[in-house]
Order: C-alpha cells, then sequence, then structure tokens
C-alpha cells in the first residue's frame, strides 16, 4: 500500500508560480513512476508529467512543456511540481500518482486556481 498526500496548490495570479508536493509513505520501495494529472471542470483528467525512478526521465504535456518541472526526492519520499508562468488554463485540481509493478495509488487532489 502507498499513500499519497498533495499540498501547495491555492491562488496565483497569471505568470505567477507555485509548487505543488506530494508526500508518500507505506510501500515506497515498489514505485517505479511518479505523475501529476489534473482535472478541470468538465474536462477528463490528464497525464500533466511523468518521472521516472531516479529522475533519470521525464516526460511532459505539451501544454505545459518549458514551464512546469517535475522532480522527485527519494530520501524525502516527495515528488514536486515547479509551477512557473501559470495560465488560467491551468487551473484544475492536481493530482499525485504513484506506479508500482502492480499497482497505481492516487492522492485525494490539491486545487489550482490562476486568475485573469
Amino acid at each position: 500500500q502507498v499513500q499519497l498526500v498533495e499540498s501547495g496548490g491555492g491562488l496565483a495570479q497569471a505568470g505567477g508560480s507555485l509548487r505543488l508536493s506530494c508526500a508518500a509513505s507505506g510501500s515506497i520501495h515498489s514505485i517505479n513512476v511518479m505523475d501529476w494529472y489534473r482535472q478541470a471542470p468538465g474536462l477528463q483528467r490528464e497525464l500533466v508529467a511523468r518521472i521516472t525512478r531516479g529522475g533519470s526521465t521525464t516526460n511532459y504535456a505539451d501544454s505545459v512543456k518549458g514551464r512546469f518541472t517535475i522532480s522527485r526526492d527519494n530520501a524525502k519520499n516527495t515528488l514536486y511540481l515547479q509551477m512557473n508562468s501559470l495560465k488560467p488554463e491551468d487551473t484544475g485540481v492536481y493530482i499525485c500518482s504513484a506506479l508500482s509493478s502492480i499497482a497505481r495509488y492516487w492522492g485525494q487532489g490539491t486545487q489550482v486556481t490562476v486568475s485573469s
């Protein structure tokens, strides 16, 4: 079992920055990949960023490339999403997810609202 708890969401102005954190606990050793998803009202959940164990490989949605940075600190069991140059369309619930060889785990989500 893996538990994921997000934090760092809130209200930001367009052009501003936020850093989201996802604290993982439980069977951390089993996690291979960690992701950030987001979901806006009326839209399906989308993958925003992905990072492999050790941080050797990262992937980003086209809409956030050059603005968002995903990272992980294995010593602290924490995943981060640094969000810069925020746009109103970045608004949504950001959800941390961890993938092991046998299961995918989801956090509760943290709300990000970007005003224009």
